[in-house]
């Protein structure tokens, strides 16, 4: 075990940190300001939040940058040797992409059961319910969480870089996804195209439309990157069809 070094953990914030609100940042100008008028269509809540739940949201996004930093900081250096990340270049792309779905997969399957235990009625009073306070969420609910419950999120961190080796670049370009695709299920417009949801692989992806409506009614629509789980325990939302038909109704 490594010796915590202060520098190191302070770079590992200000990446992870940089491209959460870079990103959001990003999403909410285009979306919030730029283009606000015109793409309010694609909406399901048609109406904005208030200027103080972004502030709010904000400031609990700050914590949860610490928190999710200085747990991959100790994974990924403290504990180093313990870990299964492969540091040495990649010698075999299909292995990098078999690395890539289990991280998926895993947190996949970590968030919907995390995510329904969060809403035990104690756990979601207590813990959960500074998530929900953005009944109408935007890119910076999407980290906006309770100290603990940053703690149980990030709680992903460990459970990949303990188990099935992945290499170091194939961990990072999943966080970044994970991140941009965490913006996206809380950015209040629906971004596939009309009629996805009725694909053969659009019915089982998650959407924005899925994440606003549980965020609006607090029930159903559990999942993170698919709605796998949320079929196969009939916790998706009755709905959801008539929610995505109306988000996407005036797309070509």
């Amino acid at each position: 075990m490594e010796n915590f070094d202060v520098n190191a953990w302070l770079k590992v914030v200000s990446v992870i940190s940089s491209r959460y609100f870079i990103l959001a940042g990003f999403t909410f100008l285009l979306c919030y300001v730029l283009f606000k008028d015109k793409w309010q269509q694609f909406r399901l809540q048609y109406k904005f939040p208030k200027s103080e739940h972004y502030f709010r949201d904000v400031k609990y996004s700050i914590v949860s940058m610490f928190i999710f930093s200085s747990v991959a900081y100790l994974c990924m250096n403290t504990f180093k040797e313990y870990n299964n990340v492969i540091y040495t270049p990649i010698d075999n792309w299909y292995y990098f992409a078999f690395s890539f779905l289990w991280m998926f997969l895993l947190h996949d399957a970590y968030f919907y059961w995390m995510h329904r235990l969060m809403h035990n009625p104690v756990l979601y009073r207590k813990v959960h319910l500074i998530h929900h306070k953005s009944t109408n969420p935007s890119p910076w609910t999407a980290y906006a969480f309770h100290p603990l419950e940053a703690v149980i999120e990030t709680g992903i961190v460990p459970l990949i870089v303990f188990t099935v080796p992945v290499h170091r670049n194939a961990f990072f370009v999943f966080m970044l996804f994970q991140i941009i695709y965490n913006v996206y299920g809380h950015l209040g417009y629906e971004l596939y195209p009309k009629n996805f949801n009725k694909t053969l692989i659009g019915k089982w992806i998650n959407t924005g439309t899925a994440h606003n409506a549980h965020h609006k009614s607090f029930h159903g629509n559990y999942g993170l990157y698919t709605l796998i789980w949320d079929r196969l325990f009939n916790t998706l939302r009755e709905d959801y069809d008539i929610n995505f038909k109306k988000t996407t109704i005036n797309k070509t």
